[in-house]
C-alpha cells in the first residue's frame, strides 16, 4: 500500500463520510440488529408467532452472528424461561428480584450466566435451528462472527470503524438486556394487568423496533404484533407486514380483538369463550369504564383525609393481588374502607376474575357463573357497573 493510499485509509478508510454520515451509518447497522432480534429471535423463534422464508431467516442468523455473537438456542431458552418464571427467583433478569441497577447495567452478564446453564437450554431451547452451519459455525464459533465484523468495519471505514464496531457490540447488551429487561419491568404504563410488572416504555420504538411495548407482549406473548392501541407504533410489525406482502413471512397469530354484539341479552357458551379469550381486554375495559368513573365520583365527594387515602390506593385498584406486597395491600384496604361504592365495584372485579380462574369447571358452569355475575352487577344501582355488565353480555367470537 502506497503512502498516499495508507494516509487516505487512515483518514477515512475506503468510505469517506461526513460526521453525520457515520452517525446515520451506525444507527442503520444497529437497527438491522434490532430488527433481527425482534423479528427473528423474539417473534419467530421464541414465540412462533410467524414463519419466515428460509433465506430471510438465515440472513438474520448470519447478521446476529456478525453483530452480537448470540446463539439462537441460548437466546430463545433464556427468554422462554423469563416468561415461565417471571418475577420469581428463577427469572433470569427480573429487576423486582435482582434490582433495577443490576439488570440495567449488568443485563448482559445475567443473560450469559443463564445461557451457560445446560438445564435451561434443554428445557426451553427446543425447536431452534440445528443445521450444519448452526452446529459447526454459529454455535461453535460465536466470537468468530464479531471478529469478522471488526475486520469489515475497520477495513471499510478505517479507524472510525473501530468506534462503530464498539457501538454495534454494545447496542443489544444495553437496549435489550438492560433497558427492555430492566426498565420494561420497572417504569412505564400498563394497558393490561398481566401477572408480572411488565410495562410499555415509549417513545423508544424507533431505536428498539417495537420491543418497548413490553406489557402488551406479556399479555399476548404469542402475538406477532406488539401494539394494541391505535396510537401505539410497532416498527417491527411494519417490517413483518412488508415481508408478508413480499411472500417472505407468514403471520400465524396476533392478539385477539373483542367483538361485541349490541343488545345481546343471553350469556351463552360463545360469550364465555369470548370473555375468557379476551380477558385482558375485559379487565382493561372494567378499569376504564367502571373503576375510574367510580373513583372520580368518590374523590369529588370525599373530604381531605379520605381523598388522600383514595389517591394512595388508586393504582392498586386494578393491580393483580398476586403482585402486591403487604404495604400495598394495606394501602388498598384503606382506600376501600372509605368508600362502599368503590369496595363494591372492586369486589365485582375480583369475582369476574375468579370466573375464568376456575380451570376445572365445565363451560356450562362458567356460563351460569357469568350469567349470574351480570345479573347481580346490573342490580347494584351503580350505573357504570350496570352498563359494563350489559356490554359484557355482548362479547362474541364472530361478528354478526
Amino acid at each position: 500500500m502506497s503512502e498516499i493510499t495508507l494516509q487516505s485509509w487512515l483518514d477515512h478508510g475506503f468510505l469517506h463520510l461526513p460526521i453525520w454520515g457515520y452517525v446515520v451509518l451506525a444507527l442503520g447497522l444497529t437497527h438491522i440488529t434490532i430488527a433481527s432480534v425482534t423479528i427473528f429471535l423474539h417473534r419467530h423463534q421464541a414465540h412462533r408467532a410467524l414463519d419466515l422464508h428460509p433465506l430471510v431467516g438465515h440472513f438474520f442468523r448470519l447478521w446476529l452472528w456478525l453483530t452480537t455473537g448470540m446463539v439462537t438456542k441460548q437466546w430463545v431458552a433464556v427468554h422462554r424461561k423469563h416468561h415461565a418464571k417471571v418475577e420469581t427467583d428463577a427469572d433470569p433478569h427480573s429487576p423486582q428480584v435482582k434490582g433495577i441497577r443490576t439488570v440495567l447495567w449488568r443485563g448482559a452478564e445475567l443473560y450469559r450466566a443463564e445461557a451457560d446453564k445446560p438445564q435451561t437450554l434443554d428445557k426451553y431451547g427446543h425447536g431452534t435451528p440445528n443445521d450444519w452451519l448452526e452446529r459447526n459455525l454459529y454455535t461453535r464459533r460465536p466470537l468468530l462472527g464479531v471478529a469478522l465484523m471488526l475486520i469489515i468495519d475497520v477495513g471499510v471505514l478505517g479507524p472510525v470503524g473501530l468506534a462503530i464496531w464498539g457501538v454495534q457490540m454494545l447496542w443489544i447488551p444495553f437496549w435489550a438486556a438492560g433497558v427492555i429487561n430492566g426498565v420494561g419491568h420497572w417504569w412505564g404504563y400498563r394497558n393490561y394487568e398481566s401477572k408480572d410488572t411488565s410495562t410499555n416504555i415509549v417513545p423508544a420504538g424507533l431505536l428498539i423496533g417495537g420491543e418497548e411495548l413490553h406489557n402488551n407482549h406479556h399479555a399476548f406473548p404469542s402475538s406477532a404484533k406488539f401494539s394494541t392501541k391505535w396510537w401505539e407504533f410497532d416498527l417491527g410489525w411494519l417490517y413483518i407486514r412488508t415481508l408478508s406482502a413480499l411472500g417472505l413471512a407468514r403471520v400465524k397469530k396476533v392478539a385477539p380483538r373483542p367483538v361485541i354484539v349490541p343488545h345481546k341479552e343471553d350469556v351463552d357458551l360463545e360469550t364465555v369463550r369470548a370473555v375468557i379469550l379476551n380477558r385482558f381486554h375485559v379487565m382493561a375495559h372494567f378499569a376504564g369504564e367502571v373503576m375510574v368513573p367510580v373513583l372520580r365520583e368518590e374523590l369529588r365527594r370525599a373530604d381531605a383525609s379520605c381523598r388522600r387515602m383514595l389517591k394512595q390506593g388508586r393504582r392498586l385498584l386494578v393491580r393483580d393481588t398476586s403482585m402486591m406486597d403487604a404495604n400495598a395491600r394495606g394501602r388498598l384496604d384503606l382506600a376501600l374502607a372509605v368508600s362502599q361504592r368503590l369496595r363494591t365495584v372492586y369486589q365485582y372485579r375480583q369475582a369476574l376474575q375468579d370466573i375464568w380462574a376456575r380451570s376445572a369447571a365445565s363451560h356450562e358452569h362458567l356460563r351460569h357463573a357469568l350469567q349470574e355475575w351480570c345479573a347481580q352487577a346490573e342490580a347494584t344501582g351503580i350505573q357504570a357497573l350496570e352498563s359494563f355488565a350489559r356490554r359484557l353480555r355482548g362479547y362474541s367470537l364472530q361478528p354478526v
